[in-house]
């Protein structure tokens, strides 16, 4: 069985994203954009609220950088 997924901020998902290897590309508003340098077309939006993420959120942010929740966790 696959552990729950931990209730994290947008600073402690961007710290582990930097860790997994992104960059930050840009910024626009109040939504801060990662890409890989393996794959810099494909950028991921993190919106940089001061509440923790949405489960949906974080879940489908996980999917489009092709981290498991073991990896996040393990990057933590």
């Amino acid at each position: 069985m696959s552990p729950k997924l931990p209730v994290i901020t947008s600073k402690q998902l961007v710290r582990v994203l930097k860790r997994g290897g992104f960059l930050v590309d840009h910024q626009t508003g109040s939504h801060l954009f990662m890409s890989h340098p393996d794959s810099p077309y494909r950028v991921v939006p993190i919106p940089m609220h001061t509440r923790d993420l949405a489960k949906g959120t974080l879940s489908s942010i996980l999917k489009l950088v092709g981290m498991t929740v073991e990896e996040l966790i393990e990057l933590l």
